[in-house]
């Protein structure tokens, strides 16, 4: 500990580090022969499991997350030597960033966040000369056992029929060939989510140049067995562990750090939680010790002594060597001001500086040496800060773009006056341009229309390949489904909004006419990017943190809820533009008459007002007995319509109330045991919110204060299954 200290004292910068946190979004190293390798971006996502890894996630805040992430075989240097450059970037950003040391399988909510398509984990590493692949490598031959409902794990097994079981998803990498191979008791979620990987694979490592085959158990083609040799029997289902009782998951300890004496020594606060906020004193560091579900926590305060303040991670490492607990652990080390969520509910009532009674607005971290308040956002709806749930953005979205339209299978340009507007009956091919140093890099959007004829979807694929072929076979291509479109693509069109029709076409003399009367409801992204999505015209369609602008023959409204923000409010501008006329602004709660006739009446919508005085973000949780047993898992990163599984139920947590929402495929075991865990959930909150009203729904009849929480609600979303849709 001592010894640590003294180095840390004494660090200089890495060059690695002179760029980052300059602008938003994920940066990865590895660490190879104790210097640090940044990673291709379009390989986030794939990690070595014989070595250590360094993450930075950057807001635009700024605020920052540092990740030391840690394979089951790296060795002790390796992951000496990323202690030792986390606590490096941690002092470069001035000991704002929250820290957490990652371990392989166990990684928390917010790393599992920065991965939607899933994490992947290959065998060997840098001291096994194993290097991350080549883009459009075809000369790859590996299995990898896909897992995971809520977060995707696939993990490098040996390349061997005797790998395979009949519970699980498996994809044979062939380089040109992508197999995904379902065991007979597989179910429907679990596949699409696998499916999601080896499209990751298609697009990410082979530019989109390799063929998925998804293969059922027993129809396996000639092709996948010369490749694995004769099929032998495949074991039945493994069933998965869980030694952690729900009855310990909640319990915690606060300790007191100190190193008066040079070396350090930790005096217990409180033997057990909820704990008060006043405990933790300025001029102290404290370890909140929640070890028994795998984690703990190093609060800095203020201040404390600056040598202990830099040797959190080395204290918390040694904690959990004295308390003898799993390797596995997780640990937390946060600034005051940047506690995550999972740490403030350990508190009975937090509150953060600047705040009198109740919760108003979230606060976060920013570089300079006190907390900043942050305007309100609507998109934060959608997030855990817990989390810190980003998509990767490859750059700003500053760079050249081209888009075509789909029509007859050709190419057909769009005019450059209406870029960023997409029509639901139809398919669109954009090619962005961006500089990478003094490279040209691209990137093929194929952007598909849930009303777009088959023939217009077969021939946007083809279309995207040609494009691909004459460019020599460079840029990246990424297929985007009609509301699943990722935040770089929202925010490649300057200073405009993405508007998204509800159906239609771009085309000269369109297949068919728009309704006439219209509504489009406007939310920033995450990423600040904003997106106007033309939904149901009906009152139930409207939500007090957001924007609305309604058309109708006679008249043209700009609707405001109470908690939208002006970011929100500058775009409904560019909506009015494209629709035509003179809007008249309406605050919520001061509707003209006719504004309700339009909609069609007045009906209850969503206007909780939790949404609108946030400090807990809303969290997304699956109950299901898939594995054997009934087990509950939280949904990381931003959640959206498409993460609610129709084979499970899920609990939706937004503070001052709990939905169980129930999947038209659920089962009994599911439905008669959600409830239960949904009380004792809320009974043994660390926070203590005993008694808040539990509300169950059905798929299918979902009110508005339920829907409201997900982004332009899809009510034709389940009329096919997630795979299908796929």
């Amino acid at each position: 500990y001592r010894l640590s200290q003294s180095l840390f004292s004494i660090m200089v910068v890495h060059n690695e580090f002179t760029t980052a946190g300059k602008e938003p979004g994920l940066k990865i190293w590895r660490i190879e022969h104790m210097d640090l390798k940044p990673v291709p971006k379009n390989l986030y996502g794939n990690f070595y499991t014989g070595d250590a890894y360094l993450l930075l996630y950057t807001t635009s805040l700024p605020s920052y997350n540092i990740h030391m992430w840690l394979g089951e075989e790296c060795s002790q240097d390796e992951s000496g030597a990323c202690a030792i450059l986390c606590t490096q970037l941690d002092n470069y950003l001035g000991g704002y960033p929250v820290q957490y040391r990652e371990v392989q399988c166990n990684e928390s909510l917010t790393f599992q966040g920065y991965f939607k398509s899933g994490i992947k984990y290959q065998k060997g590493g840098i001291a096994s000369g194993f290097r991350h692949v080549v883009t459009n490598d075809a000369n790859v031959k590996y299995v990898l056992h896909v897992k995971g409902r809520r977060t995707i794990r696939a993990t490098e097994v040996e390349f061997s029929w005797a790998s395979f079981n009949q519970g699980d998803c498996f994809i044979i990498d062939l380089g040109k060939d992508i197999y995904q191979w379902h065991g007979k008791q597989c179910n429907m979620f679990e596949k699409t989510q696998a499916l999601n990987m080896s499209r990751k694979i298609r697009d990410g490592e082979r530019n989109g140049r390799a063929t998925v085959h998804v293969v059922e158990e027993g129809e396996e083609p000639q092709a996948l067995i010369d490749a694995l040799g004769p099929k032998t029997a495949i074991s039945p289902p493994i069933p998965d562990s869980d030694t952690v009782e729900t009855a310990n998951k909640n319990k915690a300890a606060l300790y007191m750090i100190s190193d008066a004496s040079g070396s350090m020594k930790t005096a217990c606060v409180a033997q057990s939680n909820p704990f008060k906020q006043e405990m933790l004193i300025p001029e102290e560091c404290f370890i909140l010790d929640n070890g028994v579900d795998n984690n703990v926590f190093v609060w800095k305060g203020p201040k404390a002594n600056e040598a202990e303040r830099k040797a959190a991670m080395t204290a918390a490492q040694e904690f959990i060597k004295e308390k003898n607990y799993s390797n596995k652990t997780q640990i937390q080390v946060l600034p005051a001001g940047g506690e995550t969520t999972l740490f403030k509910q350990f508190f009975k009532n937090w509150m953060d500086k600047d705040q009198t009674k109740g919760p108003t607005k979230p606060f976060t971290i920013g570089r300079i040496a006190h907390v900043q308040q942050i305007p309100f956002d609507a998109s934060t709806l959608h997030s855990n800060h817990a989390m810190a749930a980003q998509h990767k953005m490859v750059d700003d979205g500053s760079g050249k773009i081209q888009i075509w339209r789909v029509e007859e299978g050709a190419r057909v340009p769009v005019e450059p006056a209406s870029y960023g507007q997409f029509y639901g009956g139809d398919c669109y091919i954009i090619l962005y341009t961006y500089k990478q140093g003094s490279r040209e890099q691209h990137i093929i959007y194929t952007w598909q229309g849930l009303k777009c004829t088959q023939d217009e979807l077969a021939a946007s694929a083809f279309l995207t390949v040609q494009l691909d072929d004459s460019m020599g076979g460079e840029p990246v291509q990424v297929r985007v489904t009609q509301g699943q479109e990722p935040p770089h693509l929202m925010s490649l069109f300057k200073k405009k909004p993405m508007i998204v029709h509800l159906g239609g076409t771009s085309r000269t003399g369109g297949q068919t006419k728009a309704g006439s009367t219209r509504l489009y409801h406007i939310r920033s992204s995450t990423t600040h990017a904003t997106r106007a999505v033309e939904v149901t015209p009906s009152a139930c369609s409207l939500n007090s943190n957001d924007v609305f602008v309604l058309k109708t023959p006679n008249s043209l409204f700009v609707w405001r809820g109470i908690g939208a923000s002006e970011e929100e409010v500058a775009t409904s501008k560019h909506v009015v533009t494209f629709l035509g006329g003179s809007p008249v602004d309406v605050v919520e709660g001061k509707e003209p008459a006719t504004f309700w006739t339009a909609l069609g009446g007045k009906k209850e919508y969503q206007s909780s007002k939790s949404l609108q005085k946030m400090i807990k973000a809303p969290r997304l949780f699956g109950c299901s007995n898939k594995t054997g047993r009934l087990v509950v898992e939280e949904v990381p990163g931003d959640f959206g319509q498409v993460d609610l599984a129709t084979d499970d139920v899920m609990l939706l947590d937004v503070g001052d109330q709990i939905f169980l929402w129930v999947g038209s495929q659920a089962n009994e075991v599911e439905k008669t045991g959600a409830p239960k865990i949904a009380k004792e959930y809320v009974d043994t909150d660390p926070s203590g919110r005993s008694g808040i009203p539990i509300t169950t729904i059905k798929q299918g009849a979902e009110p508005p204060i339920f829907t409201g929480w997900f982004h332009a609600w899809d009510v034709c979303m389940w009329e096919k299954s997630p795979l299908e849709n796929i």
